[in-house]
């Protein structure tokens, strides 16, 4: 099942700790949905105010470089200002994209939401989430829903829309009905994000410390005792072993690396370019070089997300990329032999789209942890930056836990590493 991929092979994701394309602004704690794979505990209290919500912008402007900004959460359409969030993020340079469930969506909020300078919207859908009106939904049925908000998203146009879903061991197999479905609606989807499952061990052969106080790791949202059943770590490899089984062809072009094992690969970044009737091809590393590499030199920022109308260019990519990139040739020439057999397809839109697989933090078998190097979800934790994944350790512990591996059943203080997220 698992694909065999060197890491070699793909462009490794300029993106660092300072000079990153997105960065993470959480403006409330509380949700309206629950999602099993999610890191956050729900706080019904939990909004900032706008002026909190100022100084964690100003932390970025200070200590980040940042193309786009991620609003979210919590849920940020719970919070009673949420068009004055989305015009502050505006206001100071970066591209707002909404990171939402999507329950409180309306077009209406969503028109004011593009006025106040929204640029695009991520809604995370699957079938783990206890969903009014859509409990005990397949992952293949749910799509209904995403074509529900991807059609809203464009009615209101210019808006960027991306979907992404939790990968668990059950749902692995209906990774591929996702990946169709967003081809057959590559005209209006520019994005999916498979995020594999991970949760953190209580138990086994690891103790938790916040300085030098041994801690109950249990509370953590992401916390699961070792022995429980089914909760098995997804890799990325794996997600791209099971969409090979229908689309033998798809190959990631770029890359980012864990802090621990630099051959892993926890951000994987994958750009076809078809219709939605056929993918011509998939763009290699080059590609995704000069996008990067060159948005930095014109704009002084890595990139990312597009605008829908950039998406809608494949043609002039195929045409001019493809002697700079060999993927990208290689879907110029099956473009050009369907349109011998099909003249009128040359006349046809050709869409580019995304596809992401995120692997979360691993625990090694020797208790170091593997974060992802140059992650972009960095948010802010009394004024420094901070992994948006472990919040919930520093509002509980003061810190980031730590776990020290037992020795004959006893914590041996040599070996002192973080805890996974989930």
């Amino acid at each position: 099942m698992t694909a065999e991929l060197d890491h070699r092979e793909l462009y490794r994701l300029p993106w660092s700790l300072t000079d990153n394309s997105i960065s993470w602004l959480e403006p409330t704690a509380a949700c309206n949905l629950y999602c099993l794979g999610c890191y956050r505990s729900n706080d019904p209290k939990g909004h900032k105010p706008l002026a909190e919500i100022a100084r964690d912008l100003d932390v970025f402007t200070r200590l980040r470089i940042s193309d786009g900004v991620s609003v979210a959460g919590g849920d940020p359409l719970t919070h009673p200002q949420v068009p004055d969030i989305i015009a502050l993020v505006a206001e100071r340079g970066f591209k707002p994209i909404l990171n939402t469930n999507g329950l409180a969506l309306t077009p209406e909020l969503l028109t004011e939401l593009k006025a106040a300078g929204l640029m695009g919207l991520t809604i995370h859908i699957d079938s783990k989430q206890r969903r009014p009106h859509w409990r005990d939904k397949t992952e293949t049925e749910l799509n209904e829903l995403r074509l529900h908000y991807a059609r809203m998203i464009d009615e209101i146009g210019d808006l960027a829309c991306s979907f992404n879903a939790t990968v668990y061991e059950d749902t692995l197999d209906s990774v591929p009905d996702i990946v169709e479905w967003g081809q057959k609606h590559i005209d209006i989807v520019n994005t999916l994000v498979f995020i594999t499952y991970r949760a953190g061990i209580v138990g086994g052969h690891v103790d938790y410390y916040a300085g030098d106080q041994k801690v109950d790791f249990s509370p953590v949202p992401y916390a699961y005792g070792g022995d429980e059943a089914g909760k098995v770590d997804i890799l990325s490899t794996d997600v791209v072993g099971v969409i090979r089984r229908r689309y033998p062809q798809f190959q990631p072009c770029a890359y980012l690396n864990g802090t621990e094992k630099p051959e892993s690969l926890k951000w994987l970044l994958t750009t076809r370019i078809g219709t939605k009737r056929k993918i011509y091809g998939y763009a290699g590393p080059r590609f995704m070089e000069l996008m990067q590499a060159g948005h930095h030199f014109v704009r002084g920022r890595y990139l990312a997300y597009a605008r829908p109308k950039s998406l809608r260019r494949g043609r002039a990519a195929l045409f001019f990329l493809s002697p700079l990139d060999r993927g990208v040739g290689r879907a110029a020439s099956n473009f050009a032999r369907a349109a011998v057999r099909n003249p009128l397809r040359a006349l046809g839109r050709v869409h580019l789209q995304s596809v992401m697989i995120i692997q979360p933090a691993d625990l090694l078998e020797d208790g170091r942890l593997s974060m992802c190097d140059g992650c972009p979800d960095m948010t802010v934790w009394k004024d420094e930056l901070a992994w948006s994944c472990r919040l919930d350790e520093q509002m509980r512990f003061g810190a980031n836990i730590r776990t020290v591996l037992k020795t004959n059943g006893h914590s041996d203080a040599r070996n002192e590493v973080a805890v996974p997220q989930a």
